[in-house]
């Protein structure tokens, strides 16, 4: 009886949980380990949302089983946003529905829309979730680029010409977990234009639709004529509101789509506790000052960081969008790997990091650092580094 079950045999070893082990083991230890390896915002939630979910809390009729699809108000207040933000109009009862999360969501579409045996069209490296919720709703994976250049069509085209069976879902996301790379409008529109003609599902991940930085707000796909005939997308209010740990998110567009997600999730689960689904109502239709105000908060920890780690000895390039820097290896320790280099940067800089290589085999080479520690802990984390880089031998620049 102690053999493997059949879809636990299809995950592999979850390679991020080998760094968070030892993060937490130093920590329980006592040592002071800068976490820059999980993307879980530091900033709190508006305080009228936190208003919202006690004032709700206290009605004792709030605490039955809510909509699994979402309460009226919430999915109306989804489709304001996308009518406010992006020029789209939504039904919000036949194309919208509220997930716990963008990433119940996804993986619940899945369980909805794939036969054992389909090939989804999958971005390496990318967010686990974007693989491996197919895989254990039974697709097979075929890998395309995530950086959208023209290798990038080169490869579509040719996973359509050489896959049998032909694929039939591809997922998109931009501004990408984790490379950070964004698109543009046009970009879309070539995408949707290819997808009609392959008869392809595009899901979007647009989890951070409002970290854009440098004054280019994010586009999503939904805003080119006819999107919506072959796509849906994801949003979230984990980052836009440092709302992570309650779990709402939306998935919104095609409505056959959303008929089979909105079904399948009637099947597993009651939806979100009312008052979490109030407060998120609050949140999209409240002020949206705090908005802008994180995102500028999280731009300057970009430039910090990014200035700090180079006078350190670690060019980084700068992320456009996202909560994420996606940073190649210091040259000299490249031979190291992703993973070991993560491991090493834990252990003797106090400083963790996501490898590279847990969201892809493309990812070898590239950690991704979360920007969820203030300032001065960026700076921080730059001189221990640092000393690390000194300590390996890697010529540094002089201060």
């Amino acid at each position: 009886m102690s053999e493997e079950f059949y879809r636990i045999k299809r995950l592999p070893p979850y390679v991020i949980a080998e760094v968070n082990a030892m993060r937490h083991a130093a920590r329980q230890a006592g040592r002071d380990i800068i976490d820059l390896g999980m993307g879980n915002p530091d900033l709190p939630p508006p305080q009228h949302v936190l208003d919202k979910l006690c004032e709700v809390a206290q009605k004792p009729d709030a605490h039955g089983y809510s909509q699994s699809k979402g309460i009226p108000g919430l999915r109306r207040a989804q489709a304001n946003y996308y009518a406010n933000r992006f020029g789209v109009e939504l039904d919000p009862e036949r194309e919208v529905v509220v997930t716990m999360g963008s990433k119940e969501g996804l993986a619940s579409l899945a369980t909805a829309i794939t036969a054992p045996g389909d090939v989804v069209l999958a971005p390496n490296p990318s967010y686990p979730i974007h693989t491996f919720g197919f895989i254990i709703a039974g697709a097979t994976i075929r890998s395309v680029p995530t950086t959208p250049d023209e290798n990038y069509w080169r490869s579509l085209d040719r996973a359509m010409a050489f896959t049998v069976p032909r694929p039939s879902i591809l997922i998109v996301n931009y501004p990408s977990n984790p490379t950070a790379e964004t698109v543009d409008l046009a970009f879309y529109e070539r995408l949707v234009a290819w997808a009609k003609e392959n008869k392809v599902w595009i899901l979007s991940d647009l989890a951070y639709s409002e970290l854009y930085y440098d004054g280019n707000p994010t586009r999503s796909i939904l805003e080119v004529p006819g999107a919506k005939d072959v796509a849906v997308e994801f949003t979230s209010l984990s980052k836009t509101y440092s709302m992570a740990g309650w779990r709402i998110g939306f998935a919104v567009g095609n409505p056959h789509l959303i008929s089979a997600l909105t079904r399948v999730k009637s099947y597993l689960d009651y939806g979100a506790f009312t008052p979490i689904q109030a407060a998120a109502c609050a949140a999209l239709n409240g002020p949206q000052d705090i908005v802008e105000k994180n995102r500028l908060l999280y731009q300057k920890r970009r430039d910090v960081m990014v200035e700090a780690f180079g006078r350190a000895g670690w060019d980084i390039p700068s992320p456009k969008a996202s909560m994420f820097a996606w940073a190649p290896l210091p040259p000299a320790l490249k031979e190291m790997g992703s993973l070991e280099f993560s491991k090493q940067l834990l252990s003797e800089a106090e400083v963790a990091v996501a490898p590279g290589v847990g969201y892809g085999e493309d990812g070898e080479g590239y950690v991704r650092i979360a920007m969820v520690e203030n300032e001065q802990r960026l700076r921080q984390a730059a001189r221990n580094i640092r000393r690390f880089l000194q300590k390996k031998g890697v010529n540094t620049p002089a201060t």
